[in-house]
């Protein structure tokens, strides 16, 4: 075999070694939660059945929604449970190609993207699903059922996870970016108006249509914008030297 094609053989093999790992583990832990898969989807669609009127409920338009659903919701589950496995593998594989330093700030952003992340869905699960939910039900006209679709529930709040995901990034994306040498913090003082108001247009677009929802999403996208802002002022702008007595 070609020298120069070995080490590449090498870390061929040991990633796929790796994600066997990390996939080995998701089946695992989907099989055994797939016995539960209907309460789980019942928790991810209690905020919406808590505002229902008395005897609705939710329906199933597609024939098999109803076996598929609640198997999608058990995947992702499963998924945020085996993710910090799953980053684990990732790390193994690239760390001895990175230098301390490197290491040394890869780790922590690892964790902290992840909790924020997870944050963000706790918020929008507790805090702005009972919100948007009420305000859907008050606003619904005299003589309508509001019986909404699993499937079509699902790819909502799926996309609420994730918009409220990513925005609790906010101050680990401002300081990677300062990390990098990309934008300074006066810098990013100085757009702070037109941080604040594009946060606005971001949750008038990702949010449904009544403004509460959207101010929800836009005040935590302004303050982890400044959260990010302070972070970075603190922990990696340089420092004045300072200057000894004479």
């Amino acid at each position: 075999m070609n020298a120069d094609l070995q080490p590449l053989i090498e870390h061929l093999i040991e990633l796929r070694t790796r994600l066997i790992r990390a996939a080995g583990l998701l089946l695992v832990v989907f099989l055994i939660l797939f016995h539960w898969s209907g309460d789980i989807y019942r928790l991810l669609a209690l905020p919406m059945m808590k505002v229902l009127p008395e005897g609705s409920r939710m329906i199933a338009t597609d024939v098999t929604a109803t076996f598929f659903v609640p198997l999608k919701v058990t995947g992702m589950v499963a998924f945020l449970i085996t993710l910090p496995h799953s980053l684990y593998q990732a790390w193994a594989f690239v760390a001895p190609g990175l230098y301390q330093h490197e290491k040394r700030l890869v780790v922590p952003l690892i964790f902290s993207s992840l909790l924020l992340f997870v944050v963000g869905m706790a918020f929008a699960y507790f805090l702005v699903f009972p919100v948007v939910f009420g305000f859907m039900a008050a606003a619904t006209p005299e003589g309508v059922a509001m019986m909404t679709d699993i499937d079509k529930y699902l790819s909502f709040v799926l996309g609420m996870f994730i918009s409220f995901g990513v925005t609790f990034e906010t101050p680990v994306i401002v300081m990677v970016l300062v990390r990098m040498g990309l934008v300074s913090v006066a810098k990013l003082r100085e757009v702070r108006p037109y941080v604040i108001v594009g946060a606005f247009v971001i949750a008038a677009i990702v949010t449904p249509p009544d403004v509460l929802s959207q101010i929800m999403l836009a005040v935590p996208l302004w303050l982890l914008y400044e959260l990010g802002v302070v972070l970075s002022a603190w922990l990696i702008a340089p420092r004045p030297t300072p200057v000894a007595d004479e």
